[in-house]
């Protein structure tokens, strides 16, 4: 469930965040298709609460150094691996494909870090995306690190939706792809979610937190490369640091 205000409040970001220079109440409304009784309102909100100001005298809002301020301090208190940047990057120009760290969220995989494929063909992906934890590669390698009491209690919150014919619709089903992904040694996917995509994923053990790599890109490119791009995977992986 959404709560509207705040996805407004957050959409408003992302929207300064494309448009790149201020705007006004009405040009926002306009812009997302909002009212502008209630634009107006929500605009002078976060402009009394200091993450909006008006750089120049009615030149329309932007967003203050506060967002900055927030986002390096939650940062800092819970900072990615550093190697793990550079893992994604170098996989990324290796394989020719979108790269994304994934952390659990819920009944999701969130990306929280992205090397996206420079091809003009490509899964498109940013930092915050989600997919369904169980019809997913990189979701998968996340089951895989959780205890099966844990995945039990998170099968009974899932709700098995049908997004394609591949995808799993039973825990039965998603605990059998995890048995044949350990007995494989990584884990792939075939347009369970998203069409016409398939992706790779290793889980990245740490002693503090569970995440995965993926890698993803069009059936047409990706499928019958799963394997050679699991090996590239693994070699990349295993030349972390010592964790």
């Amino acid at each position: 469930m959404i709560v509207r205000q705040a996805a407004n409040a957050l959409q408003i970001l992302e929207f300064f965040a494309e448009r790149q220079r201020p705007a006004n109440a009405a040009e926002i409304a306009d812009a997302m298709g909002w009212p502008r009784s209630s634009t107006f309102k929500l605009v002078g909100t976060l402009a009394g609460m200091g993450y909006l100001y008006e750089p120049l005298p009615r030149g329309g809002h932007y967003p203050s150094p506060r967002w900055l301020e927030l986002a390096e301090k939650v940062s800092q208190a819970d900072p990615l691996p550093a190697e793990l940047g550079p893992l994604i990057r170098d996989v990324m120009q290796e394989s020719g494909e979108t790269v994304a760290i994934s952390a659990p969220a819920g009944v999701h995989a969130m990306f929280v870090a992205v090397a996206e494929s420079r091809q003009p063909v490509r899964y498109f992906a940013r930092v915050g995306d989600r997919v369904p934890i169980h019809a997913s590669s990189a979701g998968r390698a996340l089951l895989a690190q959780m205890s099966a009491e844990e995945r039990q209690a998170l099968y009974r919150r899932i709700d098995f939706t049908d997004y394609s014919a591949t995808t799993p619709m039973t825990p039965g089903r998603i605990e059998d792809d995890l048995a044949e992904a350990e007995a494989r040694g990584w884990h792939q996917s075939n347009a369970e979610y998203t069409p016409d995509l398939a992706g790779v994923a290793l889980p990245l053990a740490y002693p503090d937190r569970r995440l995965s790599i993926v890698v993803v890109g069009p059936v047409s490119r990706c499928l019958d490369r799963r394997a050679e791009t699991a090996a590239l995977l693994q070699r990349h992986v295993k030349a972390l640091p010592a964790r």
